[in-house]
């Protein structure tokens, strides 16, 4: 769900202008960052589910901390009130908010390897809904979130003001260079992802 994470980001400037590119993109992404550090350090892991398919969504995630259902809501309380203290209360609900998006995203997609508790606390049944079952379809919702986020990114960008000393045909020229870009880099993480790249 790589490519939707960041379609996501990108299409939610539109109603956030104030908020870079990249703090959307950072949040859309947080979990996983954060996994990759826990990762490293050997407290959450990831497992093939066949060594020799490594396929689009074809490992189980033991991301028992950063997945989790109240983890991933800390995670994203922590970064809408560090975001709150350069872009305001409504930029940090926003980064709050895409923060969470991530695991709202990876429920949809994961098998049932997302806990409710840090660290699977209690032991309560796993969530996900395994859409990763059905790779076709997986990858038809993740194209559909990157045509819409590239769309609404194009949207967000047509509407900023002609800068001084520009002229709108130039600035129509560097909106549609920069939504294709988008678009683009959208596509190319998602054929990485359905690839297994």
């Amino acid at each position: 769900m790589g490519a939707g994470h960041f379609a996501l980001a990108a299409g939610l400037k539109r109603w956030a202008p104030r908020l870079p590119l990249w703090v959307l993109i950072l949040s859309a992404y947080l979990l996983d960052v954060i996994f990759i550090v826990l990762f490293a350090a050997g407290i959450e892991s990831l497992a093939q589910i066949d060594p020799a398919n490594p396929g689009y969504g074809g490992a189980i995630i033991h991301a028992y901390y950063t997945h989790s259902l109240v983890g991933a809501l800390l995670i994203a309380a922590a970064a809408g009130l560090l975001a709150s203290r350069w872009w305001g209360r409504g930029g940090g609900w926003i980064v709050a908010g895409v923060v969470f998006s991530h695991w709202l995203l990876d429920l949809v997609v994961h098998r049932p390897d997302m806990p409710i508790l840090p660290g699977n606390a209690g032991n309560l049944p796993l969530l996900g809904l395994g859409l990763w079952q059905i790779p076709l379809a997986s990858a038809a919702v993740e194209l559909a979130l990157v045509l819409g986020g590239a769309y609404l990114y194009y949207r967000s960008a047509a509407r900023l003001p002609t800068p001084a000393g520009m002229t709108p045909v130039a600035q129509r020229q560097c909106v549609m260079t920069a939504s294709v870009t988008v678009a683009v880099l959208l596509l190319l993480i998602l054929i990485s992802d359905v690839m297994g790249l």
